[in-house]
């Protein structure tokens, strides 16, 4: 699914515009990208958790020369998915 196409499900789901949608996916996105950019986390009970973790240094490899290569520390984001969709996932599957 792409990003339009999403915008086009909420706009479906509810009685939103497409613009309206596209305006409250933009906002949810912002908050969350401002809250992990500062380091925080978001839980939506059952559906997931949104955090930052860090990625120590470490060596690679340059795939072309085979040279080493020192990758720097990172923090990155990460996402648990909670219970709830866990299931939903699941059952999709077996369906």
């Amino acid at each position: 699914m792409t990003k339009s196409e999403l915008i086009d499900s909420i706009a479906d789901r509810t009685s939103m515009t497409k613009k309206d949608a596209a305006a409250a996916l933009e906002a949810t996105l912002g908050a969350i990208s401002d809250e992990l950019a500062g380091g925080g986390s978001i839980t939506l009970t059952g559906f997931g958790t949104f955090k930052v973790a860090k990625r120590a240094a470490r060596q690679g490899v340059n795939p072309r020369t085979g040279a080493p290569v020192a990758i720097a520390a990172a923090r990155v984001p990460r996402f648990s998915a909670g219970a709830t969709l866990k299931s939903a996932v699941n059952t999709a599957v077996r369906a």
